[in-house]
């Protein structure tokens, strides 16, 4: 398991130079990722357009059943305002419970979906409830696909109160958090604007998970967690 910190130390160390032309430098500036997971959804093109508006670029963990073959034209949407498009399995099931076949018959149908919508296959994934083992990396290695867990959780499946939302997102947000929120549920976009600008005000540069570990490239296989 490596921290984004660890991981942009050890591409540093290595002679990795920072790219991405105006993007920020998480080596410099106190970054925090922001995720969304289990969609796309119907509130989600609400979303897309805070953040548009915010100048937000977040990065979306798509499910596939039921959201990318229901979706498509949100899911170009995100690749096009320059989110980063992710996989969090086609029915979301319990990936150390599955047989190797089973877990690629949970990933590979979301990578074509996004292959085919957007032209690009995804290069990260979460795995459902953040369970994961050495079986199910080994898969992800030979997919292609780096896992991302998170350090933040407003458990906004579980609550419609957009403030207590917020405060749990800003309670807990630390420098290189990754923080995971779900873009279906009916409080979660209402909070969105709001824990932006708090976190502005704080000093918190937000990215997609690949700047967060930039100028590290996500491993195949490896698990990264603040």
């Amino acid at each position: 398991m490596k921290a984004p910190h660890d991981a942009r130390a050890a591409a540093a160390e290595s002679g990795t130079r920072q790219s991405g032309g105006d993007e920020p430098d998480c080596t410099v500036a106190k970054c925090v990722a922001l995720t969304f997971d289990g969609g796309p959804s119907e509130p989600t093109p609400k979303l897309l357009d805070i953040l548009k508006e915010k100048k937000v670029h977040a990065t979306f963990f798509l499910q596939g059943k039921g959201h990318t073959d229901t979706y498509p034209g949100t899911v170009l949407r995100m690749a096009r305002e320059g989110h980063e498009v992710a996989n969090h399995t086609w029915s979301h099931k319990v990936l150390t419970e599955l047989s190797a076949e089973e877990i690629e018959a949970e990933i590979k149908p979301v990578q074509d979906d996004v292959r085919r919508i957007t032209g690009r296959a995804p290069v990260l994934m979460r795995p459902p409830q953040g369970r994961t083992s050495d079986d199910v990396s080994a898969v992800m290695r030979k997919l292609g696909l780096a896992q991302i867990l998170w350090s933040v959780t407003a458990k906004d499946y579980a609550t419609t109160d957009t403030a207590l939302i917020t405060r749990r997102v800003l309670d807990r947000t630390r420098r290189d958090g990754i923080i995971l929120l779900h873009d279906r549920y009916k409080g979660t976009v209402p909070a969105v604007p709001g824990i932006i600008d708090s976190l502005r005000r704080r000093g918190y540069t937000i990215v997609t998970v690949s700047r967060l570990l930039a100028p590290a490239s996500p491993e195949p296989g490896t698990i990264y967690r603040p």
